[in-house]
């Protein structure tokens, strides 16, 4: 059973994997730098999510997503659905047109500016969408808000153009990157905990044991990896993917 089959059980499976499809290609796209409207395009998550909704409301669940003819008119439709969670009659209804509206209008236009608009506009997509997300899985899988952020970071494996996968090992693409600089970027590629030995494995690093001391050991405790010894796993903290984001990446474009 997937993750999201447990954290959407009452979502039809197939719902759940277009779901799961379109919020993916958001991510993707997102952290590839593909910020063209067409490229990070929300509008079939909008439809994806507001299909669950209305079913929610209806007490009975499309086997697929559907158009509404009006997406601003029926999103105003559930805030009328009592029966609905607040979170999604108020919140979540509000949103969609919202995020709707982003990616099929927001395409031209954009003059000036410290920051690239597209950027700016797929920073708020990928936001919002992942906030809805959220919502989904704390009411449909009866959690707290901080378990079901965790479980949507958990969903997607991050692409990042500078490491590259095939079968179950993974390089970094750049062999003079340092070994707790490769271990952050592995980390952050990945949406799980990772075992030691694949890190090791992956990065090619002659001596487990001393991978461990000068490299693991290091990165916790510095707190940009969390390492649970008892299990030989690693996972990057908030603080670690900051630091890949801010300064591994940086500068790097995909395909440079």
């Amino acid at each position: 059973m997937s993750d999201l089959a447990i954290y959407l059980g009452g979502v039809p499976a197939q719902l759940r994997e277009e779901l799961l499809s379109a919020y993916t290609e958001i991510v993707h796209n997102y952290y590839e730098h593909r910020w063209e409207p067409a490229e990070l395009n929300g509008g079939k998550f909008c439809e994806i999510v507001y299909s669950i909704l209305r079913g929610h409301a209806d007490g009975a669940m499309p086997g697929n997503a559907t158009k509404p003819s009006n997406m601003v008119d029926a999103c105003r439709a559930l805030e009328r659905e009592t029966s609905l969670p607040r979170g999604f009659r108020i919140l979540i209804s509000r949103m969609l047109p919202v995020l709707y509206e982003i990616r099929n209008n927001r395409g031209v236009g954009h003059v000036g500016g410290e920051v690239d608009a597209n950027q700016m506009d797929a920073t708020a997509v990928i936001e919002m969408s992942s906030w809805v997300m959220a919502e989904l899985i704390r009411v449909f899988h009866a959690t707290t808000t901080k378990a079901a952020t965790a479980a949507v970071s958990a969903l997607v494996d991050r692409r990042v153009p500078l490491v590259w996968a095939t079968g179950d090992v993974r390089r970094v693409l750049n062999p003079a990157m340092k070994a707790k600089d490769q271990t952050l970027v592995l980390l952050y590629s990945s949406a799980k905990p990772v075992a030691l030995d694949d890190l090791v494995n992956w990065i090619e690093y002659s001596n487990k044991s001393l991978y461990k001391k000068n490299v693991i050991l290091q990165l916790h405790q510095n707190r940009l990896v969390e390492f649970n010894d008892a299990e030989s796993m690693a996972v990057l903290t908030p603080l670690g993917a900051k630091h890949v984001e801010t300064t591994l990446l940086k500068n790097l474009q995909p395909g440079g």
